[in-house]
């Protein structure tokens, strides 16, 4: 058995137990305000860190370029309420514009 079998095999092994963890966490832990709250900004951290990646990150190193300044211009549009579609077709344009100067 390869090297790559044999982490494919841990890997399912894994995954399968963390499932079953889970799926076996009793109800009184699930509906601790703790768990709740803890549950609830799960999705704000995520995609924080999405973002931080997508807009810092060009390949192994942290680059600064347009894709923060078009960061900076939807969130600013997001904060003054601003339709999503829009403020993500104005930081789109900002991004462009900066690339070509």
């Amino acid at each position: 058995m390869t090297t790559l079998w044999a982490g494919i095999g841990v890997m399912v092994v894994g995954c399968f137990a963390l499932k079953y963890a889970g799926l076996s966490v009793p109800e009184s832990v699930l509906r601790h305000p703790l768990t709740l709250r803890a549950v609830e900004l799960i999705p704000a951290g995520l995609l924080g860190a999405l973002i931080a990646v997508q807009v810092f990150a060009t390949g192994s190193s942290i680059q600064v370029d347009a894709r923060l300044l078009a960061l900076g211009v939807a969130a600013v549009l997001l904060a003054l309420r601003a339709p999503f579609l829009p403020v993500v077709v104005v930081a789109a344009l900002v991004a462009a514009l900066v690339r070509q100067l």
